[in-house]
């Protein structure tokens, strides 16, 4: 069983700029469309668990829905899932550890976490084992940043790095445990 992040910042950490907008990550020239690893990461993959604005975020797209596997939402505010999406995203509510007692007992045990604050509170609760995180280097200056406040330093250990299209830095960390 383990929670992973696969995601990608800006040079200074952020995973959005000041307006929520993703679109600076398409600003290094990916003429092959290398995914980076990210089929690769997927296929180990169960379940994706995302918090509400990530949900809209995809959903904003405007495409078919991405993910084949199922996706668990996060969200106190969202009351509903459309319905063309009732069987491939379900919605939770409560903390993260009763939550992912949910989505295991569904026999869901490799999950891909995703989203800021959804990341930032499996990282308060000490839930999260791997993360892969792709640095762009563009500097932002401010927006929604991948890490917060913890209440405890976790430590992880850098397990690979790997660098694409000649300046995105991705590099994989495990999460050291003392126990």
């Amino acid at each position: 069983m383990s929670n992973k992040v696969f995601i990608a910042t800006s040079l200074d950490g952020y995973i959005a700029d000041k307006e929520g907008k993703i679109d600076w990550l398409h600003s290094i020239s990916n003429p092959e469309n290398n995914d980076m690893g990210y089929s690769r990461f997927m296929e180990g993959i169960d379940a994706l668990v995302m918090g509400r604005i990530t949900f809209e975020t995809v959903l904003s797209f405007g495409i078919d829905w991405p993910y084949q596997k199922p996706v668990f939402v996060l969200s106190r505010k969202l009351k509903e899932i459309p319905p063309q999406l009732a069987d491939k995203v379900f919605l939770l509510h409560g903390e993260v550890k009763e939550v992912l007692k949910t989505i295991r007992a569904r026999g869901h045990q490799e999950l891909y976490i995703d989203g800021g604050k959804t990341i930032q509170a499996f990282l308060e609760a000490d839930l999260i084992d791997e993360m892969t995180i792709s640095i762009i280097p563009i500097i932002l200056g401010e927006g929604t940043p991948l890490f917060n406040k913890i209440a405890h330093p976790l430590n992880f250990r850098g397990i690979d790095c790997k660098r694409y299209l000649n300046t995105i830095i991705q590099t994989t960390y495990k999460r050291v445990r003392s126990y």
